[in-house]
């Protein structure tokens, strides 16, 4: 299937269906394989080339067809539909995928821990079998927009008695099932964003399994480094984001305060965000002729620290402005920040949790040193040991 039959296909889609109605419209795109056009026939896609997506979502954007809600559920769009057609059953494809995609099931991420933050594999949520169910009992952190979640990617402790990243399930997680509760986590902008999710005595079918039991690692790797791409790979328009609200202040600044140092600073700015933008274009490319390089972890990693230091100088250049915030009232959004949105002070303070989120600074450059440089792995004593035998 070429473009020429792709933008037939979406012609068709628009002249039969009214995209006013949301679910519905995305439906029949679903149904017509336009969701995902690289996904296989039957599960919202066409089995064709990825690049072709952009045939259908141009000529959607085209017809004026956009929808700003979809946006909450950006974590089941971009990382657990790639997460699902990889490693579902097919039954639980077609479950799962289309209410996905049309909105009305949100997804959110519960695989962090209060004692397994950057260490996923030592988590110690359980997960035992009874039956053709699971009873699941343990606690998530760091779970953002979980408060809105219909679903949740849930990565569970299944087998103690093998080494920690053997012993891992990955699920699919009615949020609302009995036994599931979320507690907002207030951040410093005042806005609780991020969650705990408490699971007691919480029954998940078998059939919402998403891999094979044990297989829970392998599985999760396809959602981080989706998640990773996500968060750092957008190739957003040339001084947009970040740095467009850094030059926004640069230009309001009095003459006088525009002085060589602050215009050195904002330039080397300038150029890191731009070699970041450039090098995601050229990710992107590669990832479209199949080859697959480390870009998604220099980019998330270039992201997060490029951010904080583009927030950092905007509050210099405002003075004593910068300390100005109008409130710290508590919020619970409805969308993550996490290029721009929120007043330019909330911004510095919500940036601080780019290096955290999506896989920390630290551990991509233990990533990026090991895989792509070859540099000695740090020790691992705790590798090989069954997970109920490492001391905690």
């Amino acid at each position: 299937m070429d473009a020429d039959d792709i933008l037939a296909l979406t012609d068709r889609l628009l002249a039969d269906h009214d995209p006013s109605d949301r679910i519905a419209f995305r439906g029949a795109q679903y149904d017509m394989g336009l969701a995902w056009v690289y996904f296989p026939e039957g599960f919202g896609g066409l089995g064709a080339e990825a690049k072709l997506q952009r045939v259908v979502d141009e000529r959607l954007r085209d017809a004026n067809v956009r929808y700003v809600e979809i946006g909450w559920n950006g974590f089941g769009l971009f990382l657990a539909a790639p997460t699902i057609v990889a490693h579902a059953q097919p039954d639980t494809k077609a479950r799962l995928l289309q209410p996905l995609f049309t909105g009305e099931e949100i997804w959110c991420q519960l695989f962090s821990e209060p004692g397994s933050g950057s260490d996923l594999a030592s988590l110690a949520t359980r997960a035992v079998r009874d039956g053709d169910e699971w009873v699941v009992n343990g606690q998530k952190v760091w779970n953002t927009l979980a408060h809105m979640a219909d679903r949740g990617m849930l990565v569970a402790r299944t087998d103690p008695d093998v080494p920690k990243h053997r012993g891992l399930t990955y699920f699919a997680l009615d949020m609302h099932a009995p036994g599931v509760e979320v507690r907002p986590l207030r951040q410093i902008t005042g806005e609780a964003e991020f969650n705990e999710v408490y699971m007691t005595d919480v029954r998940v079918p078998d059939a919402d399994r998403v891999g094979d039991v044990g297989d829970g690692w392998r599985v999760s790797m396809t959602t981080l480094m989706n998640e990773r791409v996500t968060i750092g790979g957008a190739v957003a328009a040339r001084e947009s984001g970040p740095i467009g609200e850094l030059m926004g202040v640069w230009r309001g600044l009095p003459e006088e305060r525009r002085d060589t140092v602050a215009r050195d600073a904002v330039t080397r700015l300038w150029i890191e965000a731009e070699v970041l933008r450039l090098t995601n274009i050229r990710a992107g490319q590669n990832r479209k002729a199949g080859i697959a390089g480390p870009e998604g972890s220099v980019s998330k990693l270039a992201f997060a620290e490029v951010n904080k230091r583009i927030y950092s100088e905007a509050i210099n250049l405002l003075g004593p402005e910068g300390v100005l915030i109008d409130h710290y009232d508590f919020v619970r959004p409805e969308s993550a920040n996490l290029t721009g949105g929120l007043d330019i002070r909330k911004m510095f303070l919500r940036a601080r949790a780019n290096s955290i989120e999506g896989g920390t600074s630290e551990i991509l450059r233990n990533i990026l040193g090991e895989r792509i440089l070859g540099l000695p792995g740090e020790p691992r004593t705790d590798k090989a040991l069954p997970w109920k035998d490492v001391p905690r």
